[in-house]
């Protein structure tokens, strides 16, 4: 286990904008996702276009990252789709928070692996906001939970991390279980841990009724701990408009 880093953040240089604070209510397609993410990078790389966190949910799927094997799809009972992010098979669907983060690795220092263990904070410091203790693993990627009650040894993972960074600014980022169909991870070997002992859990699953409005808020609190400020919550639709009148590059 990785002791708790009181200090990391990732914090950008004085000046510059918020970041963009975006949600979508509905779910979003993964093509559609990916698209927009792909475009808000490059015009964040070439100084079109602000920061930008955007939270939401997907339609049943599973996505392959750069590490994934054929045996891990067990059962292709939805789309699997190449995702380009590093890491393996894994799945996303309603009641999972996606959180994807373009940011600007210039302006926060360019370090891929203090960007991934800020993510893991951020991570750990929202599940304690529920009083959940999240724990990091030298041998498995993601955020952990201790299943003690089930057997010695047991653990559960509650949130997937998978980056991509291109012309270092960052794609693709975390997702945190609240309450999503748990079966549907059966379909996969999630992010190829084959080890009976560690299963997929959520916060609902854990007997915490939290809500997505719920966890949000926390998210937006500790990312301004951890990667500063951010911008007032702005719902899909909005965003939408606001960029196309800003950037219509993007």
């Amino acid at each position: 286990m990785t002791a708790a880093r009181d200090s990391i953040a990732l914090l950008p240089r004085a000046g510059g904008n918020l970041v963009e604070w975006r949600i979508s209510d509905a779910p979003v397609a993964y093509e559609a996702a990916l698209a927009e993410m792909e475009s808000r990078a490059a015009a964040i790389a070439d100084g079109r276009a602000h920061e930008c966190v955007w939270l939401l949910e997907h339609p049943p799927l599973y996505t392959a990252g750069t590490s994934a094997r054929p045996q891990d799809l067990i059962e292709a009972r939805f789309p699997v789709h190449q995702a380009g992010r590093g890491g393996q098979l894994t799945y996303h669907g309603p009641g999972q928070r996606v959180a994807y983060l373009m940011l600007d690795l210039r302006r926060r220092g360019p370090d891929v692996r203090a960007y991934v263990a800020t993510l893991e904070e951020w991570i750990v410091r929202t599940l304690a906001a529920f009083n959940v203790r999240g724990e990091r693993r030298e041998d498995r990627v993601g955020v952990w939970v201790r299943r003690p009650e089930r057997a010695d040894g047991h653990e559960d993972k509650i949130a997937a991390i998978g980056i991509r960074v291109k012309r270092w600014v960052s794609l693709h980022g975390i997702a945190i279980n609240v309450d999503p169909d748990l079966t549907h991870f059966a379909g996969i070997v999630p992010c190829g841990v084959a080890d009976r002992r560690f299963g997929v859990t959520s916060l609902v699953d854990l007997g915490l009724p939290v809500t997505m409005a719920d966890l949000d808020c926390a998210l937006k609190r500790e990312f301004e701990m951890l990667f500063g400020p951010a911008g007032p919550d702005v719902r899909a639709d909005q965003a939408s408009a606001a960029t196309a009148v800003r950037q219509p590059a993007i």
